[in-house]
């Protein structure tokens, strides 16, 4: 998730939603560590092509400060969703954030800060789920790694365009670039 402003609590969506062989829900307190364990794996997963051991290994190092930033923020209103198996165990996680300044250009008010699912999981509609329950048809903006080609076609599936704005990355990112996507007719 790109630092600014918090996201926004999981939209209510009445009964909890279940499919297949998941449910999601919103975020509490005692799911943190194990919703950023969960992320740190689906980095693995979908980045091994793109950073070394090192890269996994610092963020793991990172992991205490990581959890109490986020337990900060869910403490002051902050939310993001997670999706679970039948056993409870944390198999994605989606949220979104008002969009910063920097991005006003892109003509829309949210952006998908983050959305992660486990490898064993892609092709199930679990993210497309997530999506749903994050943003709706919402117009929204959404930032993917260069060479992330899985992303790319994931999201244009969902109706973001890349718009031709690029970021370098820098610190442990270097070296990589983000390309910003677009939904303008959610």
């Amino acid at each position: 998730m790109r630092s600014g402003a918090a996201p926004p609590p999981c939209r209510s969506v009445g009964r909890v939603p279940e499919l297949k062989d998941y449910r999601i829900r919103p975020a509490t307190a005692a799911d943190v560590r194990p919703a950023l364990e969960m992320k740190l794996a689906a980095w693995r997963q979908a980045y091994s092509g793109l950073r070394g051991d090192e890269f996994f290994a610092f963020h793991e190092e990172q992991l205490e400060g990581q959890v109490a930033w986020w337990e900060r923020g869910l403490a002051n209103g902050a939310g993001f969703c997670i999706a679970e198996d039948v056993d409870g165990r944390i198999i994605g996680l989606a949220g979104g954030t008002p969009v910063i300044d920097e991005d006003r250009d892109a003509g829309v008010d949210i952006e998908l800060g983050m959305l992660y699912i486990l490898a064993d999981y892609y092709g199930s509609g679990l993210g497309a789920h997530l999506l749903q329950v994050v943003l709706g048809q919402r117009p929204a903006l959404v930032w993917v790694l260069q060479g992330n080609e899985r992303a790319v076609a994931f999201y244009r599936k969902h109706g973001f365009e890349l718009d031709g704005v690029s970021e370098e990355l820098t610190g442990s990112w270097n070296g990589l670039t983000e390309l910003r996507m677009v939904r303008r007719n959610g």
